[in-house]
């Protein structure tokens, strides 16, 4: 280990992997290492024997639930847009190669009481009950404002500056109602908040044309798509196309400790009595917590069912927005369902999540609402974690810290937070103009 390397990344989570895997592939000699003994952190996927070792402290889980190895929980469970960021990632990197993907069968959101199919197209927009008659058309016209606006034709932009009137303003001008500004600014847009009102209208336009698009790509229920057995396997992928060019990974390597010099920069990585030397170091906010500060924290529950989530047209898989006006909440709250079709659980079994920014310090009561509108549980484990953000000056000591994971049951922050990092480590923009088309989704 006594050598010399570009880079060495600590923790495989799935931001560090994206990391090594793209910085790999830029010709970087990397070392990757991990205090665990498996792939993927705090993003792991567990079998159900290792669920019953984390939360009930015991390895025997009742015999109805069936094989433990057909079961695979995502710790950190997201389902991927279609045409966002991460598939334009995957393709650039070629990891689609290790991976098999299935479109997600519904996107739905959560308003007065009842859950409703999210409307992601003009025509659906006409046919939803989430809006009066008169509503429908003005949303409509909107839809169709977002859909023909193009940033670099002020022709599409009917007199207004996006990067400067609000959303608030924009959506003001289609004289659109309370209900219709939710379901666009937190089920399409995806908004965590109602922050975004205030702030300049292009990212939202920007998000929900993303929203469109992936949607009308596999023309399944929803914009999103999954990897066959779970997110545990993408960490993997990464991995192992950092191993094709050149890079190095060890697990099981207990006491990570990164050593600076007098002026406070990284010169190496130390574990079990050697030193890797480095320009550089990537990892998870848990190897340097002196760098790291708690900016929240996570609340989730993860429950194994053996039905779908009602009220949503007995999808397999599917995604259920709760925007916070309607729990009088500070932010959205999220349910996350996969079954067999995605191979993370065994035939007539669900894994189901939710989770929402913890507001208070009891999540089975915080949780309530969105554990309500599952039905019936088999089993029900409640859990927290904290969230923290890197405060160190990464330019000085060459430390690049991720971010820890939201409660959002999608990939876009997590994704701009793994760009962000590769353009403060290399000051290069990744170039993410790909032909989509190389990826595919698995038909039924």
């Amino acid at each position: 280990m006594d050598e010399d390397y570009d880079v060495v990344v600590l923790g495989t989570g799935l931001k560090e992997c994206i990391l090594s895997g793209l910085l790999s592939v830029d010709g970087l000699k990397v070392l990757h290492m991990d205090r665990n003994d498996y792939y993927g952190g705090e993003s792991t996927s567990l079998n159900l024997i290792q669920l019953w070792k984390k939360f009930r402290n015991s390895d025997n889980p009742p015999a109805h639930l069936g094989s433990s190895r057909d079961y695979n929980v995502d710790m950190v469970p997201k389902f991927i847009m279609a045409n966002g960021a991460l598939v334009r990632v995957l393709i650039h990197t070629d990891v689609t190669k290790y991976m098999y993907f299935k479109a997600v069968d519904g996107s739905y959101v959560f308003n007065k009481g009842k859950v409703h199919k999210v409307p992601a197209t003009a025509m659906e927009a006409l046919q939803t009950p989430l809006m009066g008659m008169f509503e429908k058309y003005r949303a409509r016209k909107f839809f169709t404002y977002v859909h023909d606006y193009n940033e670099n034709d002020p022709r599409t932009h009917e007199g207004m500056d996006l990067t400067r009137v609000t959303t608030r303003k924009l959506i003001a001008k289609y004289g659109l109602g309370d209900d219709a500004i939710e379901f666009i600014g937190h089920a399409l847009a995806l908004h965590r908040d109602d922050r975004y009102l205030n702030e300049p209208a292009l990212d939202t336009v920007k998000r929900m044309k993303l929203y469109e698009e992936s949607f009308a790509r596999f023309q399944g229920g929803s914009p999103y798509i999954y990897p066959l057995y779970g997110l545990g396997e993408l960490p993997q992928a990464f991995a192992r196309l950092s191993a094709v060019y050149g890079g190095i990974y060890m697990l099981n390597k207990r006491e990570c400790k990164v050593e600076f010099n007098d002026e406070g920069q990284v010169i190496g990585v130390t574990s079990e009595g050697e030193t890797a030397k480095c320009k550089k170091v990537v990892c998870d906010p848990s190897y340097l917590p002196n760098k790291v500060r708690k900016v929240g924290k996570v609340a989730r529950a993860i429950c194994i069912m053996s039905h779908p989530i009602p009220n949503t047209n007995y999808s397999q898989s599917v995604q259920v927005i709760i925007p916070q006006r309607q729990l009088g909440r500070k932010s959205d709250m999220y349910l996350f369902c996969c079954s067999n079709s995605h191979k993370v659980a065994p035939k007539g079994k669900f894994i189901a999540f939710v989770s929402a920014e913890a507001e208070t310090d009891r999540p089975e009561i915080e949780l309530k609402p969105g554990v309500n509108l599952l039905g019936p549980v088999d089993e029900i484990f409640y859990d927290t974690y904290d969230r923290y953000e890197p405060v160190n000056e990464s330019s000085v000591d060459n430390c690049f810290i991720s971010t820890s994971y939201d409660a959002t049951t999608h990939f876009e922050s997590t994704v701009k937070d793994v760009l962000n990092m590769y353009t403060k480590i290399t000051g290069k923009v990744l170039d993410l103009s790909v032909d989509l088309s190389a990826a595919s989704a698995a038909e039924e």
